[in-house]
Protein backbone atom coordinates (compact mmCIF):
# COMPACT_ATOMS: atom_id res chain seq x y z
CA UNK A 1 0.00 0.00 0.00
CA UNK A 2 1.15 2.89 -0.82
CA UNK A 3 1.72 5.80 1.50
CA UNK A 4 1.44 9.83 1.36
CA UNK A 5 5.08 10.72 2.13
CA UNK A 6 5.53 14.63 1.41
CA UNK A 7 9.50 15.00 2.08
CA UNK A 8 11.25 14.63 -1.07
CA UNK A 9 13.32 12.02 0.70
CA UNK A 10 10.53 9.40 1.89
CA UNK A 11 9.00 9.39 -1.73
CA UNK A 12 11.91 8.84 -3.74
CA UNK A 13 12.16 5.68 -1.24
CA UNK A 14 8.92 4.95 -2.09
CA UNK A 15 8.96 4.85 -5.78
CA UNK A 16 12.06 3.14 -6.31
CA UNK A 17 11.43 0.48 -3.52
CA UNK A 18 13.75 0.86 -0.97
CA UNK A 19 10.61 0.60 1.81
CA UNK A 20 10.79 -2.27 4.55
CA UNK A 21 10.00 -0.88 8.00
CA UNK A 22 10.12 2.02 9.79
CA UNK A 23 9.49 2.96 13.60
CA UNK A 24 7.08 5.62 12.86
CA UNK A 25 6.90 6.29 8.90
CA UNK A 26 4.39 9.52 9.71
CA UNK A 27 6.79 11.48 12.51
CA UNK A 28 9.77 10.50 9.94
CA UNK A 29 8.34 11.89 6.77
CA UNK A 30 7.77 14.87 8.70
CA UNK A 31 10.98 15.40 10.79
CA UNK A 32 12.59 15.22 7.00
CA UNK A 33 9.71 17.86 5.38
CA UNK A 34 10.83 20.43 8.00
CA UNK A 35 14.80 19.61 7.25
CA UNK A 36 13.49 20.28 3.38
CA UNK A 37 12.41 23.75 4.41
CA UNK A 38 14.83 25.08 6.97
CA UNK A 39 17.73 23.67 5.51
CA UNK A 40 19.18 22.43 7.96
CA UNK A 41 19.74 18.65 7.53
CA UNK A 42 18.72 15.73 9.19
CA UNK A 43 21.30 13.61 10.99
CA UNK A 44 21.63 9.91 10.15
CA UNK A 45 23.87 6.92 10.30
CA UNK A 46 24.52 3.68 8.33
CA UNK A 47 26.81 1.06 10.03
CA UNK A 48 29.00 -1.45 9.34
CA UNK A 49 31.04 -4.35 11.28
CA UNK A 50 34.61 -4.23 9.70
CA UNK A 51 34.28 -8.18 9.17
CA UNK A 52 35.57 -7.73 5.83
CA UNK A 53 38.07 -5.29 3.58
CA UNK A 54 35.35 -4.40 1.81
CA UNK A 55 31.39 -4.20 1.21
CA UNK A 56 30.13 -6.32 -1.54
CA UNK A 57 26.51 -5.81 -3.53
CA UNK A 58 24.79 -7.47 -0.92
CA UNK A 59 25.33 -4.34 1.43
CA UNK A 60 24.69 -1.96 -1.37
CA UNK A 61 20.73 -1.10 -0.76
CA UNK A 62 21.18 0.38 2.48
CA UNK A 63 24.06 2.41 0.91
CA UNK A 64 21.68 3.70 -1.53
CA UNK A 65 20.05 5.13 0.37
CA UNK A 66 21.82 6.82 2.39
CA UNK A 67 23.25 8.03 -1.15
CA UNK A 68 19.72 9.65 -1.57
CA UNK A 69 19.56 11.14 2.24
CA UNK A 70 22.78 12.85 1.51
CA UNK A 71 21.24 14.14 -2.45
CA UNK A 72 18.18 15.05 -0.75
CA UNK A 73 19.75 18.08 1.77
CA UNK A 74 20.76 15.63 4.83
CA UNK A 75 23.98 14.25 6.31
CA UNK A 76 24.96 10.73 6.28
CA UNK A 77 27.07 9.22 9.19
CA UNK A 78 29.10 6.25 8.22
CA UNK A 79 29.81 4.29 11.33
CA UNK A 80 32.76 1.31 11.37
CA UNK A 81 32.35 -1.00 14.02
CA UNK A 82 35.75 -1.25 15.62
CA UNK A 83 34.67 -1.96 18.67
CA UNK A 84 31.14 -4.09 17.98
CA UNK A 85 33.19 -6.18 15.42
CA UNK A 86 35.84 -7.83 18.39
CA UNK A 87 31.98 -8.99 19.48
CA UNK A 88 30.27 -10.15 16.52
CA UNK A 89 26.38 -9.60 15.41
CA UNK A 90 24.90 -12.50 16.16
CA UNK A 91 21.76 -11.71 13.82
CA UNK A 92 21.12 -15.05 11.53
CA UNK A 93 24.15 -16.60 13.00
CA UNK A 94 24.21 -20.60 14.33
CA UNK A 95 28.13 -20.05 16.19
CA UNK A 96 29.87 -17.17 17.46
CA UNK A 97 32.22 -15.51 14.85
CA UNK A 98 35.91 -15.79 15.49
CA UNK A 99 37.48 -12.71 16.97
CA UNK A 100 39.23 -10.17 14.28
CA UNK A 101 42.82 -8.58 15.77
CA UNK A 102 43.41 -5.02 16.07
CA UNK A 103 45.66 -5.07 12.53
CA UNK A 104 42.74 -6.88 10.64
CA UNK A 105 40.09 -4.55 12.15
CA UNK A 106 42.15 -1.63 11.50
CA UNK A 107 42.97 -2.64 7.79
CA UNK A 108 39.33 -3.99 7.31
CA UNK A 109 37.57 -0.24 8.43
CA UNK A 110 40.26 1.04 5.84
CA UNK A 111 38.64 -0.85 3.31
CA UNK A 112 35.03 -0.43 3.93
CA UNK A 113 35.72 3.77 4.07
CA UNK A 114 36.75 2.92 0.84
CA UNK A 115 33.63 1.27 -0.17
CA UNK A 116 31.57 3.74 0.91
CA UNK A 117 33.32 7.13 -0.25
CA UNK A 118 32.20 5.36 -4.18
CA UNK A 119 28.93 6.77 -3.43
CA UNK A 120 28.70 8.66 -0.51
CA UNK A 121 30.78 12.46 -0.10
CA UNK A 122 32.86 12.90 3.17
CA UNK A 123 34.32 16.25 3.46
CA UNK A 124 33.83 19.70 5.81
CA UNK A 125 30.51 21.00 4.36
CA UNK A 126 27.09 20.56 6.32
CA UNK A 127 25.70 17.60 4.11
CA UNK A 128 29.40 15.81 3.99
CA UNK A 129 29.57 13.01 5.46
CA UNK A 130 31.94 11.92 8.05
CA UNK A 131 33.53 8.19 9.24
CA UNK A 132 32.84 7.31 12.88
CA UNK A 133 34.20 3.94 14.75
CA UNK A 134 31.96 3.21 17.59
CA UNK A 135 35.44 2.30 19.15
CA UNK A 136 36.38 5.91 20.46
CA UNK A 137 33.57 5.67 22.65
CA UNK A 138 33.37 2.15 24.31
CA UNK A 139 36.98 2.29 24.33
CA UNK A 140 36.87 4.83 27.42
CA UNK A 141 33.81 3.03 29.05
CA UNK A 142 34.00 0.69 32.28
CA UNK A 143 32.03 -2.30 33.24
CA UNK A 144 30.31 -0.90 35.52
CA UNK A 145 29.78 2.49 33.61
CA UNK A 146 28.17 0.64 31.00
CA UNK A 147 26.20 -1.58 33.55
CA UNK A 148 25.21 1.47 35.20
CA UNK A 149 23.93 3.63 32.59
CA UNK A 150 22.58 1.80 29.66
CA UNK A 151 22.09 -1.97 31.62
CA UNK A 152 19.77 -0.71 34.32
CA UNK A 153 17.74 1.12 31.54
CA UNK A 154 16.80 -2.08 28.96
CA UNK A 155 14.48 -4.86 30.10
CA UNK A 156 16.22 -8.69 29.37
CA UNK A 157 12.58 -9.36 28.28
CA UNK A 158 13.10 -7.17 25.10
CA UNK A 159 16.49 -8.35 24.55
CA UNK A 160 15.23 -12.16 24.67
CA UNK A 161 12.10 -10.96 22.46
CA UNK A 162 14.95 -10.04 19.40
CA UNK A 163 14.73 -11.74 16.49
CA UNK A 164 18.87 -12.21 16.70
CA UNK A 165 18.81 -13.71 19.78
CA UNK A 166 15.15 -15.44 19.85
CA UNK A 167 15.85 -17.40 16.26
CA UNK A 168 19.04 -18.73 18.06
CA UNK A 169 17.79 -19.90 20.82
CA UNK A 170 14.53 -21.92 19.42
CA UNK A 171 17.19 -23.90 17.03
CA UNK A 172 18.37 -24.40 20.19
CA UNK A 173 22.46 -23.14 19.06
CA UNK A 174 24.53 -21.72 21.53
CA UNK A 175 24.81 -17.97 21.91
CA UNK A 176 27.51 -16.48 24.23
CA UNK A 177 27.19 -13.72 26.72
CA UNK A 178 29.11 -11.50 24.34
CA UNK A 179 26.81 -11.82 21.80
CA UNK A 180 23.64 -11.18 24.01
CA UNK A 181 25.26 -8.17 24.68
CA UNK A 182 25.87 -6.85 20.91
CA UNK A 183 22.61 -5.12 20.70
CA UNK A 184 23.12 -2.76 23.48
CA UNK A 185 26.17 -1.52 22.53
CA UNK A 186 24.37 -1.12 18.96
CA UNK A 187 21.53 0.47 20.55
CA UNK A 188 24.35 2.67 22.24
CA UNK A 189 25.93 3.90 19.21
CA UNK A 190 23.07 6.03 18.32
CA UNK A 191 22.96 6.98 21.64
CA UNK A 192 26.55 8.58 21.17
CA UNK A 193 25.97 9.54 18.00
CA UNK A 194 23.67 11.79 19.19
CA UNK A 195 25.42 13.50 21.93
CA UNK A 196 28.09 13.81 19.87
CA UNK A 197 26.58 14.91 16.04
CA UNK A 198 23.04 15.04 16.90
CA UNK A 199 21.93 12.24 15.05
CA UNK A 200 17.98 11.16 15.01
CA UNK A 201 18.29 8.55 12.54
CA UNK A 202 19.11 4.91 11.63
CA UNK A 203 19.33 3.04 7.88
CA UNK A 204 20.06 -0.03 8.01
CA UNK A 205 19.30 -3.64 6.30
CA UNK A 206 16.16 -5.79 7.95
CA UNK A 207 18.44 -7.77 9.22
CA UNK A 208 19.46 -5.09 11.53
CA UNK A 209 15.81 -4.06 12.93
CA UNK A 210 16.14 -5.68 15.95
CA UNK A 211 19.35 -4.23 16.93
CA UNK A 212 18.25 -0.97 15.89
CA UNK A 213 14.65 -0.15 17.88
CA UNK A 214 17.15 -0.95 21.03
CA UNK A 215 18.92 2.10 20.08
CA UNK A 216 15.33 4.11 19.77
CA UNK A 217 14.61 2.33 23.11
CA UNK A 218 17.79 3.63 24.54
CA UNK A 219 17.43 6.99 23.09
CA UNK A 220 13.67 7.87 24.60
CA UNK A 221 15.60 7.09 28.23
CA UNK A 222 18.87 8.11 27.70
CA UNK A 223 18.78 11.26 25.89
CA UNK A 224 14.31 11.79 26.35
CA UNK A 225 14.54 12.38 22.47
CA UNK A 226 12.63 11.02 19.52
CA UNK A 227 14.81 8.44 17.48
CA UNK A 228 13.83 7.03 14.33
CA UNK A 229 14.89 4.12 12.13
CA UNK A 230 14.21 2.89 8.65
CA UNK A 231 15.13 -0.28 7.24
CA UNK A 232 15.66 -1.40 3.69
CA UNK A 233 14.26 -4.73 2.30
CA UNK A 234 17.05 -7.52 2.13
CA UNK A 235 17.26 -8.35 -2.01
CA UNK A 236 17.10 -11.83 -3.58
CA UNK A 237 17.12 -13.29 -6.75
CA UNK A 238 14.76 -14.99 -9.10
CA UNK A 239 15.56 -18.83 -7.35
CA UNK A 240 16.06 -16.68 -3.74
CA UNK A 241 19.28 -16.27 -3.18
CA UNK A 242 20.40 -13.11 -1.76
CA UNK A 243 22.06 -10.46 -3.95
CA UNK A 244 25.71 -9.76 -3.97
CA UNK A 245 26.78 -13.47 -4.56
CA UNK A 246 28.29 -14.60 -7.86
CA UNK A 247 29.01 -18.28 -8.12
CA UNK A 248 29.31 -18.85 -4.47
CA UNK A 249 32.09 -15.93 -4.54
CA UNK A 250 31.01 -12.00 -3.13
CA UNK A 251 30.67 -9.52 -6.17
CA UNK A 252 33.20 -7.00 -4.07
CA UNK A 253 32.90 -2.95 -4.71
CA UNK A 254 36.45 -2.34 -4.47
CA UNK A 255 38.57 -3.00 -7.46
CA UNK A 256 41.39 -4.68 -5.69
CA UNK A 257 38.93 -7.55 -4.87
CA UNK A 258 36.64 -7.29 -8.26
CA UNK A 259 37.94 -6.51 -11.28
CA UNK A 260 35.38 -3.56 -13.47
CA UNK A 261 35.12 -6.05 -16.36
CA UNK A 262 33.63 -8.96 -13.36
CA UNK A 263 31.71 -5.79 -11.55
CA UNK A 264 29.89 -5.06 -14.93
CA UNK A 265 29.82 -8.75 -15.74
CA UNK A 266 27.27 -9.53 -12.93
CA UNK A 267 24.94 -6.80 -13.51
CA UNK A 268 25.26 -7.76 -17.16
CA UNK A 269 23.99 -11.36 -16.90
CA UNK A 270 21.12 -10.89 -13.84
CA UNK A 271 17.21 -12.39 -14.27
CA UNK A 272 15.37 -10.58 -17.13
CA UNK A 273 12.57 -10.91 -14.22
CA UNK A 274 14.90 -9.08 -12.26
CA UNK A 275 16.03 -6.24 -14.18
CA UNK A 276 13.40 -3.20 -13.54
CA UNK A 277 13.59 -3.82 -9.51
CA UNK A 278 17.39 -3.43 -10.17
CA UNK A 279 17.27 -0.28 -12.40
CA UNK A 280 15.22 1.57 -9.65
CA UNK A 281 17.43 0.70 -6.42
CA UNK A 282 21.07 0.56 -8.23
CA UNK A 283 21.04 3.36 -10.21
CA UNK A 284 20.06 7.04 -10.26
CA UNK A 285 18.16 6.92 -14.07
CA UNK A 286 15.18 8.69 -13.78
CA UNK A 287 11.88 6.81 -13.12
CA UNK A 288 10.21 8.22 -16.48
CA UNK A 289 12.78 6.20 -18.09
CA UNK A 290 13.18 3.34 -16.06
CA UNK A 291 8.96 3.24 -16.71
CA UNK A 292 9.76 3.23 -20.34
CA UNK A 293 11.52 -0.40 -19.94
CA UNK A 294 8.72 -2.00 -18.19
CA UNK A 295 7.33 -3.23 -20.90
CA UNK A 296 10.74 -4.37 -23.29
CA UNK A 297 10.99 -7.90 -23.94
CA UNK A 298 13.61 -10.00 -26.03
CA UNK A 299 16.60 -8.24 -27.68
CA UNK A 300 15.36 -4.85 -26.39
CA UNK A 301 15.88 -5.83 -22.72
CA UNK A 302 18.72 -7.41 -23.26
CA UNK A 303 19.53 -3.86 -24.24
CA UNK A 304 18.26 -2.08 -20.99
CA UNK A 305 20.55 -5.03 -19.29
CA UNK A 306 23.66 -3.73 -20.75
CA UNK A 307 22.34 -0.20 -19.43
CA UNK A 308 21.93 -1.57 -16.11
CA UNK A 309 25.54 -2.84 -15.84
CA UNK A 310 26.81 0.51 -17.39
CA UNK A 311 25.29 2.62 -15.03
CA UNK A 312 26.06 0.07 -11.60
CA UNK A 313 29.44 0.29 -12.79
CA UNK A 314 29.87 4.03 -13.37
CA UNK A 315 28.33 4.47 -9.78
CA UNK A 316 30.49 2.55 -8.24
CA UNK A 317 33.87 2.36 -10.78
CA UNK A 318 33.70 5.78 -12.28
CA UNK A 319 33.00 6.48 -15.86
CA UNK A 320 36.03 5.62 -17.75
CA UNK A 321 35.63 1.82 -16.13
CA UNK A 322 32.22 1.62 -16.97
CA UNK A 323 33.23 2.63 -20.58
CA UNK A 324 36.28 -0.03 -20.42
CA UNK A 325 34.38 -2.77 -18.89
CA UNK A 326 31.35 -2.19 -21.38
CA UNK A 327 33.82 -2.16 -24.93
CA UNK A 328 35.74 -5.30 -22.96
CA UNK A 329 32.71 -6.76 -23.14
CA UNK A 330 30.97 -5.76 -26.90
CA UNK A 331 35.07 -7.13 -28.15
CA UNK A 332 34.61 -10.28 -26.40
CA UNK A 333 31.02 -11.32 -26.98
CA UNK A 334 29.89 -9.06 -29.76
CA UNK A 335 32.94 -9.39 -31.88
CA UNK A 336 34.39 -13.12 -30.67
CA UNK A 337 37.89 -10.42 -29.52
CA UNK A 338 39.73 -11.07 -26.67
CA UNK A 339 41.95 -9.20 -24.84
CA UNK A 340 41.26 -5.34 -22.98
CA UNK A 341 39.91 -5.83 -19.64
CA UNK A 342 39.04 -9.25 -19.50
CA UNK A 343 40.13 -11.17 -16.18
CA UNK A 344 43.82 -12.50 -17.11
CA UNK A 345 46.36 -14.83 -15.03
CA UNK A 346 49.42 -16.05 -15.31
CA UNK A 347 51.22 -19.29 -15.73
CA UNK A 348 54.43 -21.02 -16.74
CA UNK A 349 53.19 -23.61 -18.96
CA UNK A 350 56.82 -25.39 -19.10
CA UNK A 351 55.89 -26.71 -15.46
CA UNK A 352 52.29 -28.18 -16.52
CA UNK A 353 50.57 -29.45 -17.88
CA UNK A 354 47.55 -28.25 -16.02
CA UNK A 355 44.11 -29.84 -14.80
CA UNK A 356 41.04 -28.22 -16.65
CA UNK A 357 38.82 -28.11 -13.49
CA UNK A 358 41.51 -26.31 -11.76
CA UNK A 359 42.36 -23.64 -13.91
CA UNK A 360 38.57 -23.19 -14.12
CA UNK A 361 38.65 -22.48 -10.50
CA UNK A 362 41.86 -20.75 -10.15
CA UNK A 363 40.21 -17.84 -12.62
CA UNK A 364 37.06 -17.35 -10.67
CA UNK A 365 34.89 -19.29 -13.41
CA UNK A 366 33.73 -21.71 -10.87
CA UNK A 367 33.19 -21.81 -6.58
CA UNK A 368 34.35 -25.76 -6.55
CA UNK A 369 35.30 -29.14 -8.73
CA UNK A 370 31.97 -30.20 -8.06
CA UNK A 371 30.44 -27.05 -10.13
CA UNK A 372 32.66 -26.65 -13.11
CA UNK A 373 32.52 -30.84 -13.58
CA UNK A 374 28.76 -29.77 -13.68
CA UNK A 375 29.23 -27.22 -16.26
CA UNK A 376 31.61 -29.48 -18.15
CA UNK A 377 28.87 -32.30 -18.38
CA UNK A 378 26.50 -29.94 -19.27
CA UNK A 379 28.54 -28.57 -22.35
CA UNK A 380 29.17 -25.11 -20.82
CA UNK A 381 33.04 -25.36 -20.34
CA UNK A 382 34.99 -24.38 -23.34
CA UNK A 383 39.17 -23.84 -23.97
CA UNK A 384 39.99 -21.65 -27.06
CA UNK A 385 36.24 -21.42 -27.95
CA UNK A 386 36.45 -25.31 -27.95
CA UNK A 387 33.81 -27.52 -25.77
CA UNK A 388 35.22 -29.85 -22.86
CA UNK A 389 34.00 -33.37 -22.66
CA UNK A 390 36.60 -34.46 -20.17
CA UNK A 391 36.52 -33.11 -16.29
CA UNK A 392 40.58 -34.74 -16.22
CA UNK A 393 41.37 -33.20 -19.53
CA UNK A 394 45.13 -31.77 -18.70
CA UNK A 395 46.43 -28.49 -20.25
CA UNK A 396 49.86 -28.03 -21.64
CA UNK A 397 51.39 -25.85 -24.29
CA UNK A 398 49.61 -27.25 -26.99
CA UNK A 399 46.23 -25.66 -26.47
CA UNK A 400 48.66 -21.93 -26.29
CA UNK A 401 47.63 -19.57 -28.87
CA UNK A 402 49.73 -16.36 -29.13
CA UNK A 403 50.85 -17.30 -25.90
CA UNK A 404 47.68 -17.52 -24.33
CA UNK A 405 44.37 -19.62 -23.48
CA UNK A 406 40.99 -18.92 -23.09
CA UNK A 407 38.40 -20.42 -20.58
CA UNK A 408 34.87 -20.02 -20.87
CA UNK A 409 32.31 -20.53 -18.51
CA UNK A 410 28.73 -20.44 -20.36
CA UNK A 411 28.11 -17.16 -22.69
CA UNK A 412 28.67 -14.45 -20.61
CA UNK A 413 32.07 -15.69 -18.91
CA UNK A 414 35.49 -15.30 -20.19
CA UNK A 415 39.48 -15.26 -18.95
CA UNK A 416 42.74 -15.24 -19.96
CA UNK A 417 45.68 -17.79 -19.01
CA UNK A 418 48.81 -15.65 -20.45
CA UNK A 419 51.95 -18.40 -20.65
CA UNK A 420 55.08 -16.90 -18.61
Amino acid sequence: MEMNFKSKFMNILQERGFLNQCSDFEEMDRVLLDAEKTGNPCVGYLGSDPTGDSLHVGHLVPVMIMRWFQKCGNKPLMLVGGATGRIGDPSGKDTQRPFLSDEIIKNNSDGLKKSYSKFISFGENKTDSVLVDNYDWFKGIGYLEFLREVGANYSINKMLSKDSVKSRLDREQSMSFLEFNYQLLQGYDFVELNRRYGCTMQLCGSDQWGNAITGVELGHKLVQKDFHVLSAPILTDASGKKMGKSEGNAVWLNEDKLSSYDYYQYWRNVEDTEVIKLLKIFTELPMDKIREYESYEGAELNEVKKILAFECTKLCRGEAEAISAQQTAIEAFEKGHFGGDLPTFEKDFSTGPFNAVDLFIECNLGASKKEVRRLIDQGGAKINDEKISDANLEIDTSYLNDGQVVLAAGKKKKAIIKNI
